[in-house]
């Protein structure tokens, strides 16, 4: 399953300090056809990945600008998806190029929400003369986005900081790596992320049923590493920092 984990801190007390640290991954089938991280969109403001499946070209699930936006997007798990429902990465890149404010832009999708399959957007301004806001919008819960106060955050396919035992983890490794973010270098740091969004330590085995209804062991979606768990049902890892 995908899942996010981000620390926020708009007003750092050290200078060494980072008003955001973020580390993901993709859980996605290996066919879908994707482009790999890149700069994109008017003068080549954006960098993301993108959605390159037929019908939902364009679409992304995380994503940054020039101009300080910021978005990201889980899916929501349930048993069924409705084939007819809008492209849920249109959420994140119509965000990155519009010039809503992170908490506008929620409240605009929170009255539209039905027309996708469930999910979670987390998105973001960074902007140095009017503060930092992060917001989330998860539309299997409350009606309205919230703004979200500085702290350590977990998202996963449910809802935000859902108490789930793989979610704990990982958000437990997040910050221990975040209590010394401000001592060693950018690049250990990322290194030290990367160990985290590769752990392999099981949590929560669960037995789903695929579409063709034979049961199969779910138990490598419990680990933050996405991995291969069926020929069927190709999964990989895309992490993004």
């Amino acid at each position: 399953m995908c899942i996010i984990f981000f620390k926020f801190d708009p007003r750092p007390v050290s200078k060494n300090a980072y008003r955001l640290i973020l580390a993901a991954n993709r859980d996605e089938f290996y066919h879908r056809p994707a482009k790999p991280a890149d700069f994109w969109g008017g003068n080549n403001e954006i960098l993301s990945g993108l959605d390159m499946e037929t019908g939902k070209e364009g679409g992304t699930w995380l994503g940054i600008s020039k101009r300080g936006k910021l978005a990201a997007l889980t899916n929501y798990l349930q048993t069924k998806i409705d084939i007819h429902a809008k492209g849920r990465g249109t959420l994140v890149s119509s965000f990155l190029t519009s010039d809503l404010d992170s908490f506008s832009y929620l409240k605009k999708i929170s009255a539209e929400g039905h027309l996708y399959n469930p999910f979670n957007l987390v998105a973001a301004d960074f902007n140095n003369t009017r503060g930092d806001v992060i917001c989330y919008y998860g539309s299997k819960g409350e009606q309205e986005p919230v703004r979200l106060k500085p702290g350590v955050y977990g998202l996963s396919c449910s809802l935000l900081d859902t108490p789930w035992k793989k979610l704990q983890h990982g958000k437990s490794l997040f910050a221990d790596i975040i209590k010394k973010s401000q001592d060693i270098a950018r690049e250990d740091l990322v290194q030290e992320l990367i160990k985290v969004m590769n752990n392999e330590d099981p949590y929560q085995t669960q037995l789903l049923k695929n579409k063709e209804r034979n049961l199969f062991d779910q138990s490598l979606m419990a680990t933050l590493l996405c991995v291969c768990a069926a020929q069927d049902m190709e999964q990989g890892p895309t992490p993004l920092f």
